[in-house]
């Protein structure tokens, strides 16, 4: 005869000991979409929750300089989680984003593939986010030049994003270490459309403001992916920030726009940030500066307190 404990199923004698198995976490869904602007194809990507509301936060990322948007947020290192679009996926988020034009998948051209032809890209794939999620105005965070990209767009369509992250952003980079660096390298950033990318490369990009904020299988597993679809890396977004800046106009951004910025970070200074926060419109903004992290923040060891201060922002309750 089956003693009582015996004759019950395992998940209710779990439940009585105190230790009920854990609920299966939630599956995370991928999709593909393409874009065209003129010939070029651009590459589009999609992480959301299985069976995740139609009315979901849509939250549309766009990356910097260096590397993709895939490549980037959904980072896959072993023994770690470091996918960004992962990480707002399972708190509710609809997240996309996308190479831009001589970056992952997306076309390999000869353009320099500079900030303003990041902003066109933009565009493009946002016609693709309001067709499939029907959100004309999704959230959106950019990363270095990808903030100069979505600011630009923001300049162009007044009203195309509800809400704005600039994180790494770049003003007039006037002080800064990195920009007086560029503008120190324009003859040769003009010479030619690209720079080669070794795995050397991917180790400086995260080396050079202060190597103990970064775990060393991070850029290893980003030069992984990106060099497996090419070594070529666009010179136009450097170039700009040499010898363009300012280029976005503080007095254009509307929406409630949070600026993240890492206390080791030679792209800007803190003066010239916050010269550009105070002219900022909305009255709902925000100033974040983070210890423990450099330039590519949301890959570094600490990530997640810029990620906590990120999804604060973003689900920041309506006023009464």
């Amino acid at each position: 005869m089956l003693t009582r404990r015996e004759s019950m199923g395992a998940a209710t004698v779990a439940m009585l000991l105190g230790s009920a198995p854990a609920a299966a976490a939630p599956r995370i869904v991928a999709s593909d979409y393409w874009a065209s602007k003129g010939e070029v194809k651009l590459y589009i990507y999609r992480k959301r929750l299985a069976g995740l509301k139609a009315d979901a936060p849509v939250l549309f990322l766009v990356h910097g300089s260096s590397f993709s948007g895939r490549g980037g947020y959904d980072l896959q290192v072993p023994g770690a989680d470091y996918s960004m679009m992962d990480w707002f996926a399972r708190r509710g988020f609809d997240v996309w984003t996308m190479d831009h034009e001589g970056y992952g998948r997306s076309t390999r051209t000869g353009s320099f593939s500079d900030i303003a032809s990041g902003a066109d890209d933009l565009a493009a794939a946002f016609a693709v986010v309001t067709r499939e999620t029907g959100v004309a105005a999704p959230m959106v965070y950019g990363q270095s030049s990808g903030a100069l990209r979505a600011g630009l767009l923001c300049m162009r369509q007044l009203g195309c994003m509800s809400r704005l992250i600039l994180d790494g952003f770049t003003h007039t980079g006037d002080g800064a270490a990195e920009i007086l660096r560029r503008r120190a390298n324009v003859a040769t950033l003009r010479a030619t459309p690209y720079r080669t990318a070794t795995e050397a490369t991917y180790v400086g990009i995260f080396s050079r403001d202060d190597p103990s904020t970064f775990e060393p299988a991070v850029p290893q597993a980003l030069a992984r992916y990106e060099l497996a679809l090419g070594n070529r890396i666009p010179n136009g977004t450097y170039l700009d920030m040499a010898t363009k800046m300012p280029l976005v106009d503080p007095a254009k951004l509307t929406m409630p726009v949070l600026m993240t910025r890492a206390v080791h970070d030679g792209n800007a200074t803190e003066a010239d940030l916050l010269d550009f926060f105070s002219k900022l419109p909305s009255p709902d903004r925000q100033f974040a500066i983070l210890d423990g992290v450099a330039h590519i923040a949301v890959l570094g060891r600490n990530r997640h307190r810029v990620l906590h201060a990120m999804h604060a922002f973003l689900t920041l309750p309506p006023l009464a």
